[in-house]
């Protein structure tokens, strides 16, 4: 427990296709500010991008299922119970252990939604999930009706649109950053770690 009495929850953060970023270690750091535990896997071994389709070419390269795997085997590493959280490209390992770990305590699926059929028959019910993206975002119309279904079929999910177009809107580090929107985010992202 930290002070306010609120349980200190496990979180296991996968970066987006630009790689582990400085932005993405402030969010990390963000939760932990809020006296969460927060892991920050590497999946592609310390190298960072400058636009989103110099990454998706990494992880083209690598294999999705591989990215996926190295997500799995980071979280194999870390204690028990955790809320499972990616950015874009981190969805797909944070899904598919939001639905496949026995032990997950939570979903946190930010700038994007995978068919819930990847993974599995259904979205586990003793699993709440909050979905994030920017409203006008082109990757997101991509993922819009993936996480409506979702939302229809869990029993505890939460769907937030924020304006604006920018993909990666919640890094610090490039210039797509939105601090209102990121910080509005982040409250809700607490409050759901919260209850």
């Amino acid at each position: 427990m930290h002070e306010g009495g609120t349980a200190v929850v496990e979180v296991v953060l996968f970066h987006h296709a630009l790689g582990l970023t400085e932005g993405v270690v402030a969010f990390a750091d963000a939760l932990r500010a809020a006296g969460h535990t927060v892991h920050t896997p590497d999946l592609f071994d310390g190298r960072t991008f400058a636009s989103v389709q110099e990454g998706v070419g990494h992880a083209q390269e690598i294999g999705f299922p591989e990215v996926v795997a190295r997500g799995v085997r980071a979280a194999e590493e870390l204690p028990g119970e955790a809320v499972y959280a990616g950015f874009s490209l981190g969805v797909l390992p944070a899904q598919m252990l939001a639905q496949t770990r026995p032990d997950a305590r939570g979903a946190l699926l930010i700038h994007g939604c995978i068919p819930v059929t990847e993974f599995g028959d259904a979205w586990p019910s003793r699993v709440p999930v909050q979905i994030h993206a920017a409203k006008d975002d082109p990757f997101w119309a991509e993922d819009e009706a993936a996480a409506q279904a979702l939302v229809a079929e869990a029993a505890e999910a939460e769907l937030f649109l924020y304006p604006g177009d920018q993909h990666l809107f919640t890094d610090s580090s490039i210039p797509a950053y939105d601090a209102d929107a990121t910080a509005l985010l982040l409250d809700r992202v607490t409050a759901f770690l919260a209850s």
